[in-house]
């Protein structure tokens, strides 16, 4: 097991779309295990290959309290939406210590591969189905700022960037 380096929004590679998994095999689940660690390293809840710049569609997400109820979801499809709406405030591990109202369907059946590869499906509703909808959302190359209006996405953008700068080694 090993940390990943998570990218930071405004990454371009963030934007990359990614494909799908053909099999699991150790190689993902190694990368399974990496997104772990990086996800609790990072006290996140959910984490995206994407983000730690491997585009294939491979999701983890823990969002237990005691940290202890891990899933993996390989080829995540979402197969029902609920029609109600529901606002949440979101974060993401690109964009630390940024948080803004999203609103997303409340409900969502999932269809996935485990580690092992064998096909599953689970309702989710709350903070797991927001959770697995932006964690979906960075698998098409999208992050939950994009649904904020232009002017804060750019402030957004404005802010990651200068601290980019200011973290930069000299």
């Amino acid at each position: 097991m090993a940390l990943r380096e998570i990218l930071q929004y405004p990454d371009p590679r963030l934007q990359k779309v990614a494909r799908p998994v053909a099999v699991v095999d150790d190689r993902v689940r190694a990368i399974v295990s990496d997104m772990f660690e990086t996800m609790y390293a990072a006290k996140g809840v959910g984490l995206a290959a994407t983000q730690v710049d491997v585009h294939e569609r491979i999701i983890v997400v823990d969002t237990s309290e005691l940290r202890d109820q891990p899933m993996v979801l390989i080829n995540p499809e979402i197969l029902e939406r609920d029609d109600q709406g529901k606002e949440w405030e979101e974060g993401c591990l690109s964009l630390p210590g940024i948080y803004d109202k999203v609103t997303r369907p409340d409900r969502v059946r999932v269809r996935a591969l485990d580690a092992r590869g064998e096909s599953f499906e689970f309702d989710a509703d709350g903070l797991l189905s927001v959770c697995v909808q932006h964690e979906m959302d960075h698998l098409e190359g999208k992050v939950f700022v994009d649904y904020l209006s232009a002017l804060k996405r750019n402030r957004i953008k404005a802010r990651m960037r200068k601290r980019q700068r200011e973290t930069e080694p000299a």
